[in-house]
């Protein structure tokens, strides 16, 4: 037993280290968060944005960090069942290969609240979500705005850059964005995917495009770091900000920078703040295994909707559009500062 406390102990410091929150005078106990990496600015604030909003409902969080590998994310689920924790929150590398670890933490009393990624294969206590069709709405919203301002009506072509095919995520916002661009006829969409969130693959397909369509009026590019990469492109054939309309979905600071800069006419966000903030709002709930309920709920003043699917309770939390007019407000997870609401636990 010693044995196993000391290889514990050893395992859990070097992949926690520097990421424990602040202790808390009445703490309601430590709920561990894995992260699956932290290379990017998305987890890192997501770090910050769970240690605060759980502090303010009285717990303690620890981070381990994956490194993006399914193996070591399994070994510190196993290790922190150990541990006996209020709550595991998790951010899983790999969907299917976390469920084991998944059943056996929920058949160890420990909660599981699936954060940012949803696994359907299984049950857990709370899953917290973008609301991924949803953004693809706010998208063709924006679409139809700028096309009308450009056109006189809503007409004109757009390449729609996706993410990799295999990932929910960008076919969730494609689904949405093509159902809402139904409406306007006049409307032709060329759709190609940047495999495996590659920049450089969005870039050239950016670059091949705009030979083989010099008419298009809007790209709309699945994530941030991929609009870097039609920037580029589009400049290494003589454009300008403003020569061709860019829009990009999930709110990174490279996004924000390129609205600044005038390349990016709109960003739709993935509203991590809220995500993390529902996480928090409902943590006591899912600690003392209380019924959740569905309905509307306000978190960080977006309107989100929980309702109890087949893999147990799921928040959606819809995104926003971010533009020239918006996009130094704090709200946004792009300009890394997280809001100073207090959260306040849903009785």
């Amino acid at each position: 037993m010693n044995r196993i406390r000391r290889l514990l102990t050893a395992s859990i410091a070097i992949a926690a280290v520097g990421l424990v929150s602040p202790a808390f005078a009445q703490s309601k106990g430590k709920i561990y968060y894995m992260v699956p990496t932290l290379l990017d600015e998305f987890q890192t604030e997501s770090v910050s944005s769970l240690t605060k909003f759980l502090g303010d409902v009285g717990y303690e969080v620890v981070t381990l960090n994956a490194d993006n590998k399914t193996d070591l994310q399994q070994s510190q689920m196993n290790d922190t069942i150990l541990l006996q924790p209020k709550a595991i929150v998790l951010a899983a590398v790999d969907f299917n290969a976390l469920v084991p670890s998944i059943e056996k933490a929920r058949a160890a009393g420990i909660p599981v609240i699936q954060f940012d990624r949803q696994i359907k294969s299984t049950m857990s206590d709370f899953t917290s979500v973008a609301g991924t069709v949803e953004i693809g709405y706010v998208a063709a919203g924006e679409a139809e705005r700028m096309l009308k301002e450009k056109n006189g009506s809503v007409k004109g072509k757009i390449l729609q850059v996706l993410g990799d095919p295999a990932d929910p995520y960008t076919l969730d916002i494609q689904q949405g964005f093509e159902e809402k661009m139904k409406a306007f006829p006049d409307v032709q969409i060329i759709s190609l995917p940047a495999m495996q969130w590659e920049a450089s693959n969005a870039g050239t397909i950016v670059s091949d495009q705009i030979v083989a369509n010099p008419d298009i009026d809007l790209i709309f590019l699945h994530a941030a770091h991929l609009s870097v990469a039609a920037v580029a492109a589009l400049e290494a054939k003589g454009k300008k900000p403003g020569d061709v309309m860019l829009m990009s979905s999930n709110g990174a600071p490279v996004g924000l920078d390129l609205i600044r800069k005038g390349w990016l006419n709109a960003e739709v966000e993935q509203p991590l703040y809220a995500q993390s903030a529902a996480v928090a709002m409902f943590a006591d709930k899912v600690v003392n295994k209380q019924e959740i309920k569905p309905g509307t709920y306000n978190v960080l003043g977006l309107e989100s909707t929980v309702t109890i699917e087949t893999w147990g309770p799921n928040i959606k939390i819809p995104g926003a559009a971010i533009t020239k007019a918006n996009v130094d407000e704090p709200r946004f997870w792009g300009n890394l500062k997280a809001p100073t609401d207090k959260i306040t636990p849903v009785e």
